[in-house]
């Protein structure tokens, strides 16, 4: 298997458990420092590993890096529950859970797409366990200027109901042409990855079907985001057909302490698909822009006196 971080560690020789909330959670435990919690993304067969896996050498050098996978994907579960609200918002108390067993009483919260989205939430719903917010390529509901150039059901979302549907390696390969730009990604071992990891747990996909939902389980949010008081990375991939990047400048606008970065050529995936420009704007922000710019200029000072 080729999905290897950069310092050499796999998906199996970083991967922990704990028990939260009533059921196994899963999660990689990477480098030592101040706690960052990475979300995962959405997608059938999406783990926490494959979509941090490219970033989490060059973020644990710096931090100590919690990947959890999100309950009822890959290794958490099987739970069911009562859906109040959002998805989000159990994934979001499941990450104070898991927070809570590994006494990390705050941390940074990183996400990408529905992972995004809970590290939004998350943010509005727990502002005393977080230092700073990331996050991008999750959705917004409600509030002035909703979807005005995305299609809805989006291109991705009806992709993703195809290949559950009916899990086969071509739906899968589909799905995949439109979350990625870069269609060399699209390999035999990434659709086979996703594959085995949607259908290898029967039990989780039995455990989605029996969770119950409120009559309205995506409230509007748009005005709860105005109540982030933590600084904000809001990245986005400019040709996500998930979620369209005009709702990244939504997220712009209603977030006080907020800063965009729109990523070119690419998708629904920025970490996966351009991991050096995610990981070089979301360490600079995380780490502090004087901090880096400091380091930056005595590198530079320290090259030219040698």
């Amino acid at each position: 298997m080729a999905f290897i971080a950069a310092n050499g560690m796999t998906e199996e020789g970083t991967s922990k458990t704990l028990q939260a909330m009533g059921t196994t959670t899963h999660y990689h435990d990477i480098g030592e420092g101040e706690p960052i919690i990475f979300l995962h993304s959405y997608g059938p067969g999406t783990t926490a590993w494959i979509t941090w896996h490219k970033v989490l050498a060059a973020f644990s050098k710096y931090y100590r890096c919690i990947a959890m996978d999100l309950p009822n994907f890959a290794k958490t579960g099987p739970i069911v529950y009562k859906m109040e609200g959002s998805p989000h918002k159990f994934q979001a108390e499941m990450t104070i859970a898991l927070m809570d067993a590994l006494g990390i009483d705050k941390a940074h919260i990183v996400g990408n797409s529905q992972g995004g989205q809970t590290a939004m939430e998350f943010a509005y719903m727990h502002p005393t366990r977080i230092n700073k917010l990331v996050w991008g390529a999750g959705h917004i509901n409600g509030g002035p200027g909703s979807y005005l150039m995305s299609n809805l059901r989006e291109e991705g979302i009806r992709a993703s109901g195809e290949f559950n549907q009916d899990p086969n390696a071509d739906n899968m390969r589909r799905y995949l042409r439109l979350h990625l730009v870069d269609q060399d990604l699209v390999t035999d071992e990434l659709v086979d990855y996703l594959v085995q990891a949607h259908t290898g747990r029967p039990d989780l996909t039995e455990a989605r079907s029996k969770i119950t939902r409120s009559t309205d389980p995506y409230p509007d949010n748009a005005m709860a985001m105005r109540d982030i008081a933590v600084p904000t990375l809001i990245l986005w991939g400019r040709d996500d057909r998930t979620c369209a990047f005009e709702l990244g400048i939504m997220a712009l606008n209603v977030t006080p302490d907020a800063r965009l970065v729109v990523l070119k050529d690419t998708g629904h995936w920025p970490p996966f698909e351009q991991p050096t420009e995610y990981t070089a704007h979301v360490l600079s922000f995380l780490r502090g822009y004087e901090a880096v710019e400091t380091e930056r200029t005595g590198a530079t000072a320290a090259a030219a006196v040698s």
